[in-house]
């Protein structure tokens, strides 16, 4: 018997990556709906890789911080708008306004201090974003000799009855 677990079909951790970073969406999408006013003494630190694909940040900001960077959204932020795959946010860096637009994809955390509130993500490469799953070995299997086949367009559909054990 081996020690390590199985390798999955499933890709779990991309999912459960993905939905966390809709978390992040829809906090924001909250915060832009409410007239982008944040709430009590809620603040946000993200952190992006900013040389993610759809990143898109000022110049000057880039050679700054080549890989990664954290923003804040507190007090002095403009414009935001969420959209299904990332935002875009007005802030000030050196009494120089910017915009930046960040795809959810490039989020490696997201921290709520004022609640105490945080998450973090595995970090999207270019390459694995463009990486296709391998496909699976099971994707014409043979009709079970004891299932029932139904008629029907064409397509093969098995029905098995799971019946209790007695």
């Amino acid at each position: 018997m081996s020690d390590g677990a199985p390798d999955s079909l499933i890709p779990y951790d991309e999912i459960v990556q993905e939905a966390l970073r809709a978390v992040v969406g829809r906090v924001l999408g909250e915060i832009q709906m409410g007239g982008s006013q944040l709430p009590g003494a809620h603040h946000f630190y993200i952190t992006f890789k900013t040389g993610a694909p759809g990143v898109d940040i000022p110049t000057h900001l880039k050679e700054r911080f080549p890989d990664e960077m954290t923003i804040v959204l507190q007090n002095k932020f403009w414009d935001l708008d969420v959209t299904d795959v990332g935002f875009s946010v007005g802030l000030s860096f050196n009494q120089m306004p910017s915009k930046l637009v960040v795809p959810f994809s490039a989020i490696t955390a997201f921290v709520d201090p004022a609640v105490d509130f945080g998450l973090q993500f595995q970090a999207v490469d270019a390459d694995d974003a463009a990486a296709a799953h391998e496909p699976a070995e099971n994707d014409a299997p043979e009709p079970d000799a004891g299932a029932d086949v139904l008629p029907g367009d064409g397509n093969n559909v098995v029905t098995v009855d799971f019946g209790r054990k007695k």
